[in-house]
């Protein structure tokens, strides 16, 4: 293996002094062994080349985080990368590490609870799109703009599935080293495609991490959750997660979440309450007292989740971030910015029967998100239209109905 480790650093010295107009180079990390094997084996080339020369071209080091990544494992890459960026100047590399987010109306929790969406499956996989590739496909067209090309490296290998490795084969051209990707005026180059798995481990056992950390306690992740990682996923060939993975603690694609099933087994007790929520959402899509008769398009069929059941999941996702804040203060599950649009969204779609500050004061037995003046004002509002509506109570919901649609 040694040899063929050789080889890789030999052509990647190889195609950093091509003349190329320096096109910036993008590797895609995950925090996952293959692409800590990737971003090691690329360090150590680079370290090869003269510092004059090498800092001639810009590397991005890109990193996806979807806000519902397992917790456990957001801990440790964020950790890693804020190492990778100190190595980088300590080494004279002209690395630069950049994460990527979802947009705020993209987040899981905006689609489910704000919109109702349905947890996803393997035939309405709408989360991959926008928790993923809209974020990094972003990042990657912006890079393209200012440079005019840009050469993608990424850690996947051939014998992850017989259909990856076809999808490398077919978009190989030229010399085999560079493929072309779907984004116009972007480049993919694999160097670890032909490793073994066992050989990426052997690799990470033997070989020290250029950022001074030790990739045992990567080793000793995978270990405890018996699984594997989501790659950078840059387009709808590449793997989302597999039925082994580390990845969103919310995913219903998978029956079950192996993974955090094997963490809470070796001790990560405070995970259970992810768990069940996570199983509270797989059993609720293919519930029909959870869904509205009628999609959004008018098409009948089950639509979005009723009103009572968004509430009701902020009510669980809250209740699950106060109990593991009991033992990890620093996890938030959802964010502040996120509650709001929530009740955005609540408004838009005319539910006003339920507002996010009186769940989240339910569930914390706080009242730190009082009402503002817009909702002190409609508070007024409703209280002269419940007396003017004294003979006929029901024309309430009505009037409130026709405002909010003439307000949209």
């Amino acid at each position: 293996m040694q040899d063929h480790i050789k080889y890789i650093e030999s052509e990647i010295i190889d195609q950093f002094m091509m003349d190329d107009n320096n096109r910036p180079w993008i590797i895609g990390f995950s925090g996952g062994k293959d692409s800590t094997m990737l971003l090691q084996i690329v360090w150590y080339a680079l370290k090869k080349i003269d510092p004059i020369i090498r800092s001639q071209r810009k590397i991005y080091v890109i990193c996806n985080d979807t806000l519902v990544e397992n917790p456990k494992i957001v801990d440790f890459i964020y950790r890693t990368l804020a190492n990778i960026q100190k190595a980088a100047v300590r080494d004279g590399i002209s690395l630069l590490v950049e994460e990527t987010t979802p947009k705020l109306e993209d987040t899981f929790w905006v689609n489910v609870i704000g919109r109702g969406y349905p947890a996803p499956n393997s035939m309405f996989r709408w989360c991959t799109e926008r928790l993923k590739i809209n974020p990094t496909t972003k990042c990657i067209l912006e890079k393209i703009n200012e440079n005019g090309e840009v050469i993608l490296f990424l850690g996947t290998r051939s014998d992850e599935s017989i259909k990856r490795a076809a999808s490398l084969k077919k978009h190989e051209f030229g010399n085999n080293r560079l493929r072309k990707h779907s984004l116009p005026k972007a480049f993919v180059y694999t160097p670890i495609k032909d490793f073994l798995t066992e050989e990426v481990w052997q690799y990470l056992l033997t070989v020290p991490s250029p950022w001074n950390t030790t990739n045992r306690e990567l080793i000793t992740l995978y270990r405890n959750a018996s699984g594997g990682d989501c790659p950078l996923v840059i387009d709808t060939t590449t793997p989302s997660c597999g039925t082994s993975r580390f990845g969103c603690w919310v995913c219903t694609v998978v029956k079950r979440d192996k993974s955090m099933e094997a963490l809470i087994d070796n001790g990560e007790e405070w995970m259970l309450p992810l768990l069940e929520l996570r199983d509270v959402l797989a059993e609720s899509r293919d519930n029909e007292d959870w869904r509205e008769e009628y999609r959004k398009n008018g098409q009948k069929a089950p639509g979005p989740y009723k009103p009572q059941y968004r509430a009701l999941i902020l009510e669980k996702l809250l209740q699950a971030q106060r109990l593991t804040q009991m033992t990890e203060p620093d996890i938030d599950l959802i964010t502040n910015q996120e509650l709001v649009a929530i009740q955005i969204m609540w408004y838009k779609d005319s539910i006003f029967n339920y507002q996010v500050s009186q769940i989240y004061n339910k569930t914390y037995n706080l009242n730190i998100m009082k009402a503002d003046k817009i909702e002190k004002q409609k508070k007024k509002e409703n209280e002269i239209l419940s007396n003017s509506c004294k003979k006929n109570p029901e024309h309430i919901e009505l009037i409130n109905n026709l405002l909010a649609v003439q307000k949209n």
